[in-house]
């Protein structure tokens, strides 16, 4: 009994790092329905290719995402490494040390770049490369921090979202929300978009923060749990909150995809049965994302409608998607970048990058697809 009780709780913790359960005995690697779709031959509607590719330290994971801020590429990996470098051609403008190991990064708006550890510890950087101050959040960080309107924000893993001053460290302000017993440990992001920080939340929430004093402005319901377990009631918001125009968009894992008119008071204007472990990205048409098995899918922006599904990655565990051109892109777990047109699904190209699974959500720019391989080199795949 022991045994089997043990093994019940591994399967668990293996469902809440996103393993799928993927080591239990009834999802067997042999089960041809769980085995990744092998890769096909089919003519190229695209041509990718490394623009460049730099080793910024060692390791990878969900909670690293690179942020662009006009020609500069800011990154961070667990080994406590912070980059700056170009995007144009991947020179390291700067390299710091955060001095401890790192569990989420980084954030910046290119004058404050901020990182996050698993004790809370939060270090903030100048545009040098120079430590500017630490402070300690209330746990364990691992989304990554967020930073502009003049603050450094955080959400900890106790559900407090908590802001300091971007010039001196100083707590500013901290909201919580009631969580749920268990939650993922996967791809989220927070935005902060004229003045406000919008982030979603392991209650099935998305919740709209006055960056300057930390009032609630909007609060939007994506899904609820259901399910008579912890396990099955997990419907945590994940992957980046999508803004276009007034629309505001989230996606949860066993729940939906939502999107809300903000210049109607944030009334839902569509909604989609979906349930995703890395999120969606979207454009001034489509949502896009990878569901169960990786099915991937796009939604109309204006009725949610589906446009399109492409199960030929089914089971290559995806990461967050990106949108490039008239292309979007997804890693995989075995190093390869994939592009699909936006307007049918089909797939158009794929380049192996390396350095294992991608995990990290993969970042669009003007340049191409930017990616962080998980083991800490940071590339940039051009498209043409």
């Amino acid at each position: 009994m022991h045994a089997v009780m043990s093994r019940r709780l591994k399967c668990a913790v293996a469902a809440l790092s996103l393993s799928v359960l993927a080591g239990c005995s009834w999802f067997t690697p042999k089960d041809p329905r769980f085995e990744p779709a092998p890769l096909t031959e089919y003519p190229a509607g695209v041509s990718a290719s490394m623009a460049w590719s730099v080793n910024i330290g060692s390791g990878g994971g969900s909670g690293f995402v690179p942020v662009v801020v006009g020609d500069s590429v800011y990154a961070a990996t667990p080994n406590g490494n912070v980059v700056k470098a170009s995007l144009s051609g991947g020179g390291m403008q700067w390299r710091a040390d955060a001095g401890v190991d790192l569990s989420a990064g980084v954030g910046s708006d290119g004058i404050t770049t901020a990182v996050a550890g698993p004790d809370g510890t939060v270090v903030a950087f100048d545009d040098q490369g120079q430590e500017k101050w630490r402070a300690q959040a209330s746990s364990e960080v691992f989304v990554p921090p967020v930073v502009g309107a003049g603050v450094v924000v955080v959400r900890s893993s106790d559900y407090r979202i908590q802001a300091f001053d971007a010039a001196t460290g100083d707590r500013l302000w901290s909201v919580q929300r009631p969580g749920p017993a268990l939650a993922l440990k996967t791809n989220m992001q927070m935005l902060i978009i004229e003045g406000v920080v919008i982030s979603g939340l392991p209650n099935g929430r998305l919740i709209v923060i006055s960056a300057q004093d930390g009032a609630v402005q909007w609060e939007g319901t994506v899904s609820t749990p259901r399910g008579a377990t912890d396990l099955e009631r997990i419907n945590d918001v994940v992957g980046a909150p999508q803004t276009q125009g007034s629309l505001l968009c989230g996606a949860s894992y066993q729940g939906r995809i939502v999107c809300f008119d903000i210049a109607q008071g944030g009334i839902p204007v569509w909604e989609q049965a979906f349930s995703t472990t890395t999120g969606i990205a979207s454009d001034s048409r489509q949502v896009y994302g990878a569901a169960g098995r990786d099915t991937v899918y796009a939604f109309s922006l204006t009725d949610g409608g589906e446009q399109w599904r492409q199960d030929a990655l089914r089971n290559r565990r995806l990461s967050g998607p990106a949108v490039v051109g008239s292309a979007v892109a997804f890693g995989d777990y075995d190093g390869y970048v994939h592009f699909l047109s936006s307007s049918d699904g089909r797939l158009l190209g794929r380049l192996q990058v390396g350095g294992g699974a991608v995990v990290s959500p993969l970042v669009s720019t003007p340049r191409g697809v930017l990616v962080q391989t998980g083991n800490g080199s940071l590339v940039l795949v051009g498209v043409n």
